[in-house]
């Protein structure tokens, strides 16, 4: 395994932990804030940075989005995205230990058996260690990205009719938008060395900008209205699987050659859906007490 990848890996082990702090002021910003309204997203969008712990977890927020281009320049989608999966497992805990967050002994195994399955497709990259791959087909890049924002779209109208699965909806809906995101930045990644600051200018730089700020809108939604433990796992579990494969779909990463090894991948992706499946519903939020009118 090259220097650059080694290095790209530590910068994923960086966005892993400060992803899940970031997360954890959002959402304890946002609870406090005023329902976000999908209609009205740059109200929504202020009323939410008005609170202190939101923009504190943006802050934190902003510095795991700078790690984690960092390693997507630097090493293979699949093995950044592998990394930042496995670092789930310090979401309880750091939850539980540094949040005061309840979590429930079902939340820990679904939490541990994400970061297990998509942590073991690290076992089956041997092949990828080389260079970052980044070099892809822009037809390519562009119906795998729009299939996830679709699908990512799609999962927020249907929200409104999941009753007390609402939040899983929309934590997996911004998983899928971010991990869109993702994928355009690890395309985009490639042009760095050519274009320098340029890159900004890209046409890809814009698409980056407008998924990362719109899947921010539904994650706060999410984060409003179910439990924080639950909202992460999903978010992170949909974007994870989305980035991981994006490595052989559109980055042309080996896949396993021998039987074993692409079991072995199947089976990773199995468990990070069957955990997906045993994170259980967030319950809905009790609605605010209303004033006491005045005497």
């Amino acid at each position: 395994m090259s220097f650059s990848v080694q290095l790209g890996l530590l910068f994923a082990v960086a966005t892993a932990l400060t992803s899940i702090i970031g997360f954890l002021y959002k959402h304890r910003g946002s609870v406090n804030a005023p329902a976000v309204e999908f209609s009205r997203p740059i109200s929504s969008s202020i009323a939410l940075f008005s609170s202190p712990w939101y923009v504190l977890g943006i802050v934190v927020a902003m510095c795991s989005w700078g790690f984690h281009v960092a390693a997507l320049a630097l090493a293979p989608i699949s093995l950044v995205q592998s990394t930042i999966a496995g670092g789930l497992v310090l979401l309880t805990v750091i939850a539980d230990r540094l949040f005061g967050q309840n979590v429930t002994r079902r939340e820990w195994i679904g939490v541990a058996l994400t970061a297990i399955g998509l942590a073991f497709l690290a076992a089956t990259l041997s092949g990828t260690g080389d260079k970052a791959h980044s070099d892809y087909d822009a037809a390519t890049l562009a119906v795998y990205a729009g299939l996830a924002l679709g699908v990512g779209l799609a999962l927020v109208p249907l929200s409104r009719s999941a009753g007390h699965r609402a939040a899983p909806y929309l934590a997996a809906s911004a998983g899928l938008i971010w991990g869109a995101s993702d994928v355009s930045i690890k395309a985009l990644s490639g042009s760095l060395d050519e274009r320098g600051a340029g890159v900004l200018l890209h046409p890809l730089a814009l698409v980056i900008l407008i998924l990362s700020l719109l899947g921010l809108l539904v994650s706060a939604r999410s984060l409003q209205i179910g439990g924080a433990v639950a909202v992460i796992a999903v978010t992170s579990a949909a974007a994870n699987v989305i980035t991981i494969a994006a490595g052989p779909i559109v980055f042309q990463e080996p896949l396993p050659e021998d039987p074993l090894g692409l079991a072995v991948r199947l089976l990773a992706f199995v468990l990070v859906i069957t955990a997906a499946a045993l994170t259980p519903p967030p319950e809905p939020r009790p609605p605010a007490p209303e004033p006491a009118p005045a005497s």
